[in-house]
């Protein structure tokens, strides 16, 4: 458990200073071991979007989302992933739920953003 923080930190370090693709790298083993773990996952979507590996975010999080729908800002990235993916009318119920749970001005912009290309 121990091998496994020192690597979900160096992760952290390594996504911070802006490389998403080691990062996401070291997360994945962590992910395989502690598939339960949230945080640890929703850094590896962040990596995987970061990197845009927009696929692989995707997946990561509809597991994160299934678990807990309530997850504003796991809604929100998915919203943002399935944006970058050209996929504006299935991104768009993403960050609305978003917003609605969670108000805030950049959701509330992505929200206007992502409905104007959903037309």
């Amino acid at each position: 458990m121990d091998d496994l923080l020192a690597e979900y930190r160096r992760a952290t370090m390594f996504f911070d200073a802006g490389d998403p693709i080691r990062a996401a790298k070291i997360l994945e083993p962590i992910v395989a071991a502690e598939p339960g773990h949230g945080g640890v996952r929703l850094l590896l979507a962040r990596a995987y979007f970061h990197s845009a590996q927009l696929s692989r975010a995707e997946e990561q999080l509809r597991v994160l989302i299934e678990r807990d729908p309530s997850d504003h800002y796991a809604q929100f990235v998915l919203g943002r992933t399935l944006e970058r993916l050209g996929r504006p009318a299935e991104a768009l119920p993403h960050v609305r739920m978003a917003l609605a749970m969670h108000p805030s001005d950049d959701y509330e912009q992505t929200v206007r953003r992502v409905a104007a290309k959903a037309r």
